[in-house]
C-alpha cells in the first residue's frame, strides 16, 4: 500500500480501538468489529513505523459471545526491505465483575517480504486489567515476548491508560509505557519510557477524528530519528 495518500488530516492512535459492529454476512455466532484509519505517522510505543509518514491502517477481528475473539491488525510501514506489518491475534476478555474486565491474549508481530535475516518478527503474551468509574477507565497491561524484535531476547511492556468522556462527543486519553529489552545492543536502543495525550471526536456513530501529541525519553545520541515529540493526526472509520 502506498504510504504516501494525500495528507491525513487526523489520527487514531494504536490501542486497539474503536470497535463497530459490522454485519455477520457468514453467520457465525459472535460479532464481527473492523475499521480503516489514516495516520499521519504510525507510532508504535512512541517510536515511528512509517519514517514519520503518512500511513494506513485497518483491522477486522471476530468476537464470540463467550468472550473469545480472534482477528488482525495490518499498516503500512518504512523499514527498508518491509513496507507492511501484519498482526495476528487472539485472546479472550470478560467483564468478571461489574465494571472490571480483563483480557489475555498472544499476539504475532509479522513484515511480509522481509528478509528473515532481519529478525523482525516476534511473538508477545499480552494481559490486561481495565475498570470503568463511569466518569474514567482505567487499565493496566503488560505485554511479554520470549524473543523480541531483531532478536533482542526478553522483553517486557508495561503501560497504564486512562480514558475519559467528554462533552459534546469529545474524549480524552492519556498512556505512559515502559520498554524493557534484554539485550538493549541488539534492540539498538536503551530501555525507555514513552507516553501519549490524545483527544478524539466523535464526528458521528461510525467516524472519528483523534489528534495525539506522543514523545519517549530517548535523546537525539540515543535515537537519532523517529523518538522525538510529535503531534500525530487523523480519521478513523468503522464498519
Amino acid at each position: 500500500m502506498n504510504k504516501k495518500l494525500a495528507l491525513v488530516v487526523l489520527s487514531a492512535t494504536a490501542l486497539y480501538s474503536p470497535h463497530a459492529h459490522a454485519e455477520n454476512y457468514l453467520k457465525l455466532p459472535g460479532t464481527f468489529d473492523s475499521y480503516m484509519t489514516l495516520v499521519s505517522d504510525y507510532s508504535f510505543r512512541g517510536i515511528s513505523q512509517s519514517g514519520e509518514n503518512p500511513a494506513i491502517q485497518g483491522s477486522l477481528t471476530w468476537t464470540h459471545d463467550s468472550g473469545a475473539y480472534l482477528g488482525f491488525w495490518a499498516s503500512s510501514v518504512d523499514f527498508g526491505d518491509a513496507s507492511t506489518e501484519l498482526d495476528l491475534y487472539a485472546g479472550y476478555s470478560k467483564e468478571f465483575v461489574k465494571h472490571a474486565t480483563v483480557d489475555i491474549g498472544l499476539l504475532y508481530y509479522a513484515y511480509p517480504g522481509a528478509e528473515d535475516s532481519n529478525n523482525y518478527n516476534y511473538w508477545e503474551a499480552y494481559g490486561s486489567l481495565a475498570y470503568d468509574f463511569d466518569v474514567a477507565k482505567v487499565k493496566a497491561a503488560v505485554n511479554y515476548s520470549p524473543d523480541f524484535a531483531l532478536d533482542s531476547g526478553d522483553a517486557t511492556y508495561i503501560s497504564a491508560t486512562v480514558e475519559v468522556p467528554l462533552p459534546y462527543n469529545f474524549g480524552f486519553s492519556a498512556r505512559i509505557g515502559r520498554q524493557y529489552v534484554q539485550d538493549n545492543a541488539a534492540f539498538a536502543l536503551p530501555d525507555y519510557t514513552d507516553w501519549e495525550i490524545a483527544i478524539n471526536y466523535q464526528v458521528m456513530k461510525d467516524l472519528k477524528l483523534n489528534l495525539s501529541y506522543v514523545d519517549t525519553d530517548l535523546d537525539k545520541t540515543e535515537c537519532p530519528d523517529g523518538c522525538d515529540a510529535k503531534l500525530i493526526a487523523g480519521v478513523s472509520a468503522s464498519f
